[in-house]
């Protein structure tokens, strides 16, 4: 399948209605019936802005965090239509991909 690989960068402390921006973003997957998201928890990272981020040893607030979803071109629409209806704001990078599955079918493991 043809699609968009979405990637959105934030940090452990940004919150949205309650919530961690990244299991926030998770919710709204499930919410919208997209399958599959995966968070990536990173050591360093240095924001849109330049400004350093990391997780450490005293403050772990400021870890960088990946969530990143391969949707087709109509699930990425209505996420951006839904993102862009709500009070938050997210840097991404929107990416066209080819995505699938691969190997045996059933899913048996040799």
């Amino acid at each position: 399948m043809n699609g968009f690989l979405v990637t959105f960068y934030t940090e452990l402390n940004q919150r949205y209605k309650g919530k961690q921006i990244h299991d926030w973003l998770l919710s709204l997957s499930k919410e919208m019936h997209f399958n599959g998201a995966t968070v990536v928890h990173g050591s360093e990272g240095i924001d849109h802005t330049g400004k350093l981020h990391s997780a450490n040893f005293f403050d772990l607030v400021d870890e960088p965090i990946t969530v990143q979803f391969a949707l087709s071109e109509s699930e990425t629409t209505q996420l951006f239509n839904r993102l862009n209806s709500e009070d938050v704001s997210i840097f991404y990078v929107k990416t066209p991909v080819e995505y699938g599955t691969v190997g045996n079918k059933e899913g048996k493991s040799f």
